[in-house]
């Protein structure tokens, strides 16, 4: 009996009506989806919306030139071949700012701005060269020990440097430690990392020796406590009057045995 109900002529016609109806909405929404899709389209392509100019801003070192090329590089064609990618509204600001950062690593921070409807401001700000990393050549390193670019050669110590391989997270204790020297009185030129994780640090010095004095320390030491020998060594007998009196023949102070401390002088 259900079976004939479902089968009658007035409820195949309602179904009927109502696959119809679905169709028709469905192609209504389609037409209506289409038309939309292409005004945006059109849309998306009106000069007014377009980015047409590019300029830098706070770059001193890295040419605006060659920002402005990369830049413009993104800009350039269109997403999927249809909307154009230097629309104000759908530009690769992601892509433009990781494109520029492994460029120019001297970039610290990047800020992409409209000015106006058709022009992109790129603000920019550069890394600092504060210390040198040398190995064949010397290359510029920031506060934080982030190496940015090739230095070029440079007379004396206007720069102290850094030779050997050490980790990122041992930078800060290194500069703690130079830092803690010119507190005492020890200004320092350079720190040399041997293979075996020895630290060197050489002093400045006014004569002309070949090789200067040398302050030698294990990377893994707990440093404030060789500071702390350090200065304590400094301050006692017989160091404290040879150091005054024969600073110019000092050859090195060895602080990688705990609490003593081992020096000598030419």
């Amino acid at each position: 009996m259900k079976r004939e109900l479902t089968n009658t002529p007035r409820l195949n016609k309602i179904k009927r009506q109502k696959r119809n109806a679905t169709f028709f909405k469905s192609l209504i929404f389609l037409i209506v989806f289409i038309i939309i899709f292409i005004g945006l389209v059109f849309l998306s392509r009106i000069w007014h919306i377009r980015i047409t100019n590019v300029s830098v801003d706070g770059n001193k070192v890295v040419e605006a030139e060659q920002i402005i090329n990369i830049t413009k590089q993104n800009l350039t064609g269109n997403y999927w071949f249809l909307f154009p990618k230097n629309n104000i509204f759908i530009y690769p600001k992601n892509q433009i700012t990781k494109d520029l950062a492994q460029n120019f690593k001297r970039l610290n921070n990047i800020e992409l701005i409209l000015t106006d409807r058709n022009t992109l401001n790129v603000v920019v700000t550069e890394r600092e060269g504060k210390y040198l990393w040398c190995d064949k050549n010397c290359y510029f390193m920031d506060e934080s020990g982030y190496i940015f670019d090739e230095a070029p050669y440079f007379s004396g110590n206007v720069y102290f440097k850094f030779f050997g391989k050490f980790k990122q997270n041992n930078f800060n204790k290194l500069i703690f430690f130079k830092e803690a020297l010119e507190k005492m009185g020890l200004p320092s030129t350079t720190l040399y990392v041997t293979d075996n994780e020895d630290v060197k640090i050489f002093l400045s010095t006014a004569n002309k020796l070949t090789t200067a004095p040398e302050i030698i320390f294990k990377m893994d030491s707990d440093f404030n406590t060789i500071i702390e020998n350090l200065q304590t060594a400094l301050t006692t007998e017989p160091l404290q009057t040879d150091f005054k009196n024969k600073y110019a023949s000092l050859s090195y102070i060895d602080l990688r045995f705990g609490n003593k401390v081992f020096y000598k002088f030419r």
